[in-house]
């Protein structure tokens, strides 16, 4: 049995993932943003800061938490070898 390919992979320099690779992975990335987008309109920051900040995290946990679960394992990265 093969391994599905990575999502999102490891960035070349720092901490984190790069841009997707597969099409599940811009599906989950274009998602993101368009909740994210999406809950301006219907939040209104400018009276419900608080409410939007806390949605925009949850969102945000939520996307770290599938590029933690499909992409490469993380790690501090200082180029390619």
């Amino acid at each position: 049995m093969s391994r599905q390919p990575y999502w999102f992979p490891a960035k070349t320099y720092g901490w984190g993932w790069g841009l997707p690779v597969t099409w599940q992975g811009w599906v989950v990335t274009v998602g993101y943003f368009v909740l994210l987008l999406g809950g301006i309109p219907l939040i209104e920051p400018a009276r419900n800061a608080a409410i939007y900040a806390a949605y925009a995290a949850a969102l945000s946990a939520v996307m770290v938490g599938i590029c933690w679960l499909k992409g490469e394992p993380p790690g501090w990265r200082w180029g390619k070898r």
